[in-house]
This record gives structure tokens, sequence and C-alpha cells, in this order.
């Protein structure tokens, strides 16, 4: 007897008008992205980082301040586990490239463009600041960034909050030089204890964390996760296309591990071609030279950013158009192209009103925490723990507190 396969739909798959706007998209990235290159290969290809990681936190939901956010509300650590295994897979390919521009850490010389910023009372007031903003804001830099991708009005509006926030900061960053940030030194852990330990002793602590978090959510059991429907059998070349589609844009989106461990690979990446990924530099120079054409004048080059590690703006004529903007504006675009092609793009916008100031004030602060801490989540967390600076835990320290305080206010919210 023989089984005939499953009756199945003559197209390989039908176009929503979601998924055509997400072709299009797609063929827009690819194109600006030649275009980019014939004149700057690097900027080029961190549009294309940037896309990529527009796709990577879109399917995967991975959002810093869920997060944190999540962990502490709920004792959801499903999230956290995630970026903590991305983190572990960018130390082991940072300490590599690392060691290769540094080869003896013990002479005191920083390897390039790596984010070790200087540690003081920025890295800490930044830390807290950013993690209360994040969480009044619903998400931090890069998730609003990936969300207004996907759609939502409030990101448009915590968008709004963060680039007076950068301008603020950027103000305001004489002050915090001269009393502070320039008082301070950076620590780099290979310079006393060689790259070998250093990577050693940050996988045991992510390690330590990992299992932390994993105790925490034993102590607040949650629902056990509905188990995924199994997918029919692949039967034929159009059905093996189309399942593998599915795999990568259905409706389920990725799993939190993908996204942290794919986030990882991606942060290598970036630094093997110039830097660690970072996106406030860019917005910061964006909002200034828009004040700057409006006669509010240029706060642009920061006092001596030049000799800082991280994410900082950019000035000069091409300050419109820098890695770290090439890797913002790709980031939306990869979260439209994504969104789209699964059909999750869809303009949603909150009916309380209440919420807009809330995360317009949110994203104020978090605009003005990575001015002066250096970065975001992205610039002076993810980026700056696998470059082995102690600022990136001193900053993530910052965050953990402020993300506590902003679950206190939120709560008390109406």
């Amino acid at each position: 007897m023989t089984v005939s396969a499953p009756a199945r739909a003559r197209t390989f798959l039908p176009v929503t008008r979601n998924q055509s706007a997400g072709i299009v998209a797609a063929l827009f990235i690819v194109a600006f992205a030649a275009w980019i290159m014939s004149w700057n290969f690097t900027i080029g290809t961190f549009w294309l980082i940037g896309a990529a990681l527009g796709v990577i936190v879109q399917r995967s939901r991975l959002c810093f301040a869920g997060a944190f956010r999540d962990l502490i509300m709920s004792g959801d650590g499903r999230i956290m586990r995630a970026l903590l295994l991305g983190l572990a897979v960018s130390t082991v390919g940072f300490g590599l490239l690392m060691s290769r521009f540094v080869p003896n850490p013990a002479f005191g010389v920083l390897p390039p463009s790596a984010h070790i910023q200087p540690v003081g009372y920025a890295t800490i007031v930044g830390g807290i600041t950013f993690g209360i903003g994040m969480v009044l804001a619903g998400g931090c830099v890069s998730g609003t960034l990936w969300r207004m991708g996907e759609g939502y009005l409030n990101s448009w509006a915590a968008m709004g909050g963060i680039m007076v926030g950068l301008w603020a900061g950027l103000a305001t960053w004489g002050w915090w030089f001269d009393n502070d940030i320039g008082q301070r030194s950076t620590t780099w852990f290979p310079t006393d204890l060689g790259m070998g330990w250093s990577i050693a002793l940050t996988l045991a602590v992510l390690g330590a964390l990992y299992l932390a978090v994993l105790w925490w959510e034993s102590r607040s059991p949650g629902l056990p996760p509905m188990p995924a429907k199994p997918k029919p059998p692949a039967f034929t070349f159009r059905d093996q296309l189309r399942q593998r589609w599915e795999n990568v844009f259905g409706g389920n989106g990725w799993s939190y591990t993908t996204g942290g461990i794919a986030l990882g690979v991606l942060a290598i990446s970036s630094y093997a071609l110039s830097a660690p990924l970072g996106v406030t530099g860019g917005l910061s120079a964006w909002g200034d030279r828009t004040v700057d054409l409006f006669g509010g004048g240029t706060q642009l080059p920061l006092k001596g950013a030049d000799l800082l590690g991280g994410c900082t703006p950019s000035g000069g004529e091409f300050a419109w158009w820098t890695i770290r903007s090439a890797t913002a504006a790709g980031l939306v675009m990869g979260a439209f192209m994504a969104s789209s092609l699964s059909g999750e793009f869809k303009l949603r916008w909150s009916r309380n009103w209440a919420r807009y100031p809330q995360v317009i004030v949110g994203g104020l602060l978090m605009g003005y925490a990575s001015v002066i801490a250096i970065g975001c989540t992205i610039g002076a967390f993810f980026s700056s723990v696998p470059s082995l600076a102690l600022a990136g835990w001193i900053f993530g320290g910052g965050l953990f507190i402020g993300a506590f305080i902003g679950v206190q206010i939120v709560r008390r919210l109406p």
C-alpha cells in the first residue's frame, strides 16, 4: 500500500503584502550596501552588520531591558541566560583577536578599538540611569530601534526622548570629563592577569551568573512552555524549501538561546572587521548635526573622546554616516525586513496616553546615560565585558540596580 503525501498548496510561498514589503526591504539592503561599499567598504559592511543585528533581535525577541526586567519582575531568566551565553561566545572570540593585537599585555598597551572605558562615577551613574530608563521605555536603545522597525509607535516616541537625552549628554560632557571621566584610568584585566587567565576568569564569572539565574528561576517557577507543534514531514524539494523558510521567518521565531549565540558571533565579526558593536555613537552624531543645522551649534568633537575606548560619536565632515550610524540605521531596516517577511510587522500604538510621557522620559534617561557611560547595553556592556574591561561589569551592575528601581516605578504607575 502506497502512502500518498499530504495535500499541499501548489504555490511555494504565497506572498502577502507584508512579505512583499520585506522582499523590497531585502533588495534595498543589498543594493544600498553595494552603493556604500563603492566609496567606503567598512561602512557598507557595518550597514549589513546592523541589518543582521536587526534580524537576530527581531526573530529571537532578544531584548536587554527584557532580560533584566523579566528576571526581577517575574523570575524569568531565559533572556538573561541567552545573553550570558552570547557574552561567553564573544569573550572567546574577542580574546583570540586581542591576543593578536597585543601579544604581550604586560606592556600596558591596550588593543585597538576595544571597548575599554575608564571606570568612575560616570560609569555607575550611567548604568543606574540607563537601567531605570530602559524599563520605563520598554526597551533599551537597540531594543527601541528594532521595535521601531517592527511598527511600534511607542518606540518612535522613546527614540525622540533618546535623541534629546543624547544631545543633553553631549552638552554636559565637558563637565563630566573634567570632573570624573578624564581623571579616571581604565582597567584591562590582561594587563595584570594575562590574556589566558582573563578569559578564563570572565568565562567563570559568566558561568556562575548563568547558574545563579537558573537558581533564581527555580525559586520563581512559572508555567512550563507549551511544546511546539511538530512540523509535517517534508516530501518534496518544494516542501524542503518551505520548511527552511519557516525555520528562519516562521511565526514562532527563534529561541532566545539561538539569538544570544548569533549575537555573540556577530559581535566577533564586527570586531574582526573594525570595532565592536555599538549604536549610540552614531545616534549622538545625528542629534548633534541636526541641532547644528538649526543654528544650535555643534558639541563635536567631544573633549578627549579620541583617547577613550567605547561607543563615542564622531565629528567632522562624515559624522552623518559612520560605522555607528550605519549599524543603527541597518538595525531598523533589518528588523523591518524580518518582521515583514514573517508577517509580524504592524503599526501598533498604546491607547493609554500616559504611556507616551513614560517612554519619552525613559528614552531621555537612556540617551543621557549612554553618553556619560560611553555606550549603551550594546556598546558599554555587551561589547565591553568581552573586551575584558572592568567597566563592562560595573556598568552591568548599574543596569541591574537601575532596572530594579525601574520595575518598582512601573509597578506604581497607573
